[in-house]
Formats: structure tokens, sequence, C-alpha cells
């Protein structure tokens, strides 16, 4: 029995460990306007922007599955580093601006 609380504990601290550094991970992608670039790309990509409707529901399935990363890189934001949204948002769209 002792040995199951071990093992459960040594499983908890693996798990925290490599959520630190996915965390960490993420923070350094934020930390630079070429990460939040990346990240913005994604977002795009995923739909995040625009309407995932689709008159074909396969499509639309599709279009919905995509946007889940797209929420997921956005859950990521709000939970790590929030201040960086809206500097990601007003770099991209400056950049967006130019380009047309």
């Amino acid at each position: 029995m002792f040995e199951d609380e071990e093992i459960l504990e040594q499983q908890e601290l693996k798990a925290r460990l490599q959520q630190k550094r996915l965390d960490d991970d993420f923070l350094w992608l934020m930390e630079s306007q070429r990460g939040r670039r990346i990240v913005w790309s994604q977002m795009s990509r995923a739909k995040m922007f625009q309407t995932t409707f689709d008159t074909h529901g396969g499509r639309m399935s599709l279009n919905e599955g995509m946007r889940q990363h797209g929420l997921y890189l956005l859950g990521e934001i709000n939970r790590l580093c929030p201040e960086t949204y809206p500097v990601m948002v007003r770099e991209n769209t400056h950049y967006e601006e130019t380009e047309q």
C-alpha cells in the first residue's frame, strides 16, 4: 500500500514537471515578436477570427476541430501571459495592414 502511494506521488511529480516545462516553453515563445507571430499564424489558420459555418457538415466539423486548437492557444495565453495578447494583436494587425 505504501508503495502505491509512493508511485502515485512520483507520477504526480512527473506530470507537474512536464506541465511546468510546457508552460515555460510557451512563455518563452510569447516573449518575442517572432514567437507571437507564430502563435497568431496558428490561431488564424485555426479559423479563430472567422466563422466556422459551412453548409457541408463534414467541412464544418473539420473547421470546428481546427478551431479547438486555436481556442487551446488562446486559453494558454489567458492562463499564462494575458498581457501579451493585446501586444500580439497590435503587432499583427499593423503587419496585416502594411501587407495590403
